[in-house]
């Protein structure tokens, strides 16, 4: 199934992509699923539960990480990919920075680029995504994840995150990656404080008025504990999650990306059959 067939304007609910980390660091879920085979049982239940979209990483871009070499997490991936590939005819996304990484997990059975640089961290990243063929998500981070949460400055972050990912998107382009194998992501939670990241979500349109499909991702974040003080652990950011992923969706992102498949599935149905019953006032 290719993820153009899944995306048809008008898209409500958007489609939702499940986070599966093969990583023992990952901020949220790390060391849960870091064997193949705790990770493809996690990736069927997110199927089960509704997730289009699967997005497989195996380096964590957590605040304050480090790397991981590009044959680890080949050998992380690449695997997982293949076995969930000879199972499942839905779309697959490589979360990576690294197009060694990304070219072998499109070979597996990829069918999607997450990369948090934009395509930036390597000189060969356009090439390899025009030469690909596959859709590239395209995101917005200052800096790199382990000093990125140290100090994160803007004079107008809506203003630069835009244009900064509308010149990535061109940039893209000119290599030859097709229009309609691009998306945006906004980047919330790297290099944003808790301002920076609800001021994106609140002017989510200046983003998707560039015309490409937008990616929202805010599931868990530390956004959430900078509103409710009490939401300490990844764990406890549940309704938050939601409320992001719900207004991400309302401001019009086509797809959110979700630890918590099943909850945010139920309540992106219920946004949109509410949404189905409204009608407009009558004029007095």
């Amino acid at each position: 199934m290719s993820l153009q067939s899944l995306v048809k304007p008008p898209l409500v609910p958007p489609l939702v992509m499940g986070i599966v980390n093969v990583t023992p660091d990952s901020f949220s879920d790390g060391g849960r699923h870091d064997t193949r085979e705790a990770a493809l049982a996690h990736a069927l239940r997110l199927i089960e539960q509704g997730a289009q979209v699967l997005d497989i990483g195996g380096e964590s871009t957590r605040p304050g990480s480090d790397p991981v070499s590009e044959e680890e997490e080949t050998a992380r991936t690449v695997p997982l990919i293949a076995a969930l590939r000879a199972r499942w005819d839905g779309v697959i996304s490589i979360d990576t920075m690294k197009p060694g990484v990304a070219r072998a997990a499109v070979a597996a059975g990829a069918d999607m680029w997450n990369d948090v640089t934009a395509l930036m961290h390597d000189p060969d990243s356009l090439a390899t995504a025009a030469d690909l063929g596959c859709a590239v998500v395209l995101m917005h981070m200052k800096g790199e994840p382990k000093t990125m949460q140290d100090d994160p400055r803007y004079d107008d972050v809506v203003a630069e995150v835009v244009a900064h990912l509308a010149a990535r998107a061109e940039a893209a382009m000119q290599a030859g990656v097709a229009r309609e194998k691009i998306w945006l992501d906004p980047g919330i939670g790297f290099a944003k404080t808790t301002e920076h990241n609800l001021a994106l979500t609140a002017q989510l349109e200046a983003l998707i008025d560039l015309g490409f499909p937008v990616l929202y991702a805010a599931s868990r974040k530390r956004t959430i504990q900078g509103v409710d003080a009490t939401a300490v652990e990844a764990g406890d950011r549940l309704g938050g999650s939601l409320a992001l992923a719900l207004e991400g969706a309302r401001r019009g992102a086509r797809m959110v990306r979700v630890h918590d498949v099943r909850e945010t599935v139920q309540a992106l149905k219920l946004q949109a059959a509410v949404a189905a019953m409204a009608r407009p006032r009558s004029a007095s």
